[in-house]
């Protein structure tokens, strides 16, 4: 698939009006996109949400716990955590602004699903081959600000792979992969604005990009970086202080187990005169007291390890988690 496209458009939709539970989002949408096959049409997962019914009469911090998977970072009233679509977000992404006094948005129930439902009605409605993107809005870990990310596709490859091609000078690309879906989903919030009531914006001049009807694409849930491979599950202050603890439902946060080497190497460097050696897939430790024990425990949980209770007395056995 090329990325040939030279120009883009991005315009908003004006006259959408106030979303309901129960609003006929493509019937609303349709008339004012003025949609050709090849466009991209994105859609804010409010408006979604809220045409599925997705409004709560309840308060956010509750809300957000009940979408909660797991926490990932807490600092004072912030929790950033991972919901049960896999998504990390403040909140749980759940929202109470532009909706009633006393209310919250959630997000809908499966964004990769609403796309798709929305991008059918168009085809069957409109006669129109578009892609449909669901937004929400996310901070990043390493910058101020927010930016909108795709968190639903529908008819679009939300990840366009370098990987294997060569550059004009010859170098190999390995892991040059751009998030397609997040791009458009940031471009079309440049144009929607927040408080303008501007739910959906249309992105024109990327029809190479666009699967043929009745083929959808992987979705948003694609972008999902497994949690085997997530270098970043937690933040740094919970990461120490659940490994100390050391439940072992914890350990899903610090990602796959490192390989008995790595660990070997960890754990001498965390107590020079411990002897530390590999033991059939297997790690053993002797030579320690008990507070040295400890740290050492802590040590092997954030690598993914946790205690054998097969080991002898005076040995401290540890083995991979799971």
């Amino acid at each position: 698939m090329s990325r040939s496209a030279a120009a883009l458009t991005v315009r908003a939709l004006d006259g959408v009006g106030e979303i309901e539970p129960g609003t006929d989002l493509a019937a609303v949408l349709a008339p004012l996109a003025d949609l050709s096959d090849g466009d991209v049409l994105v859609v804010t997962s409010k408006a979604v949400s809220k045409a599925e019914g997705r409004v709560m009469h309840t308060d956010k911090q509750a809300a957000s716990a009940a979408e909660t998977e797991r926490p990932v970072a807490v600092r004072g009233s912030t929790a950033i955590v991972r919901t049960r679509h896999g998504l990390v977000m403040a909140g749980a992404g759940v929202d109470d602004s532009n909706t009633p006094p006393g209310s919250v948005v959630l997000l809908p129930l499966d964004p990769d699903a609403s796309a798709r439902t929305l991008r059918e009605r168009l085809l069957a409605d409109a006669s129109v081959n578009v892609a449909v993107v669901v937004t929400d809005t996310a901070g990043r870990a390493w910058r101020l600000g927010q930016i909108d990310l795709a968190i639903g596709v529908a008819g679009l490859e939300v990840l366009h792979d370098y990987a294997g091609t060569v550059d004009g000078y010859g170098n190999t690309l390995q892991v040059t992969a751009p998030a397609v879906a997040d791009e458009i989903a940031a471009a079309a919030d440049l144009v929607k604005a927040k408080l303008a009531g501007l739910p959906a914006a249309v992105v024109t001049g990327l029809a190479d990009l666009v699967l043929p009807a009745g083929s959808h694409g992987p979705g948003a849930g694609a972008l999902i970086r497994d949690e085997s491979s997530d270098l970043f599950g937690y933040g740094a202050r919970d990461a120490v202080l659940l490994a100390l603890r050391g439940e072992p439902a914890d350990l899903r946060g610090f990602g796959a187990p490192c390989d008995a080497g790595t660990l070997v190497v960890h754990l001498e460097r965390l107590e020079p005169p411990v002897s530390v050696r590999p033991c059939e897939g297997r790690v053993s430790v002797g030579g320690m007291d008990q507070a040295v024990r400890a740290r050492l425990v802590a040590a092997a949980f954030a690598c993914g390890w946790t205690v054998d209770p097969g080991g002898a007395a005076d040995e401290l056995l540890l083995r991979p988690g799971g």
